[in-house]
């Protein structure tokens, strides 16, 4: 438990120091970064699963609260000029609709955090809540504003 905390620590201090610097990242590194923030998302959400199902919730709820940090650092990795290039999977509907994908990364960064204090009160359904409170939210992000691939 104390290494999982000392790892958060560290984590979000270097998360800090990834956002203050956004603003000298060129558009490709902003693009990469944001696929390689939702690409360690979808791998710790399956790590998650993995957790959940050895009954290891600690860790299960240490990963979630990462996901919940990387949701939010989000936030910053889409400014205008971050629409195309580079192999990019976002829709231009997402700067269309701002407002709405910011709230979408928000309320998927709250859930997650809602699901990991659901494991803490030994809830049953895993599960069923995993999928609502993670999984949905994922889904309802790619039909939306993300290419198929």
């Amino acid at each position: 438990m104390k290494l999982i905390k000392i790892f958060f620590i560290v984590f979000t201090f270097s998360l800090c120091f990834s956002i203050s610097s956004y603003a000298n990242q060129s558009v490709e590194e902003i693009i990469k970064g944001r696929k390689a923030i939702f690409s360690k998302n979808y791998k710790t959400a399956k790590a998650v699963s993995i957790s959940i199902k050895a009954n290891d919730l600690d860790k299960a709820k240490g990963y979630l609260k990462e996901m919940s940090v990387n949701y939010k650092t989000l936030l910053e990795y889409f400014p205008e000029d971050s629409k195309e290039g580079f192999k990019t999977e976002a829709l231009p509907i997402i700067w269309e609709n701002k407002k709405e994908f910011l709230t979408l990364m928000e309320k998927a960064s709250n859930d997650v955090l809602i699901l990991a204090s659901k494991l803490e009160s030994n809830s049953p359904d895993f599960k069923t809540l995993q999928k609502e409170l993670m999984w949905n939210n994922c889904s309802a992000c790619h039909k939306k504003f993300r290419a198929p691939h």
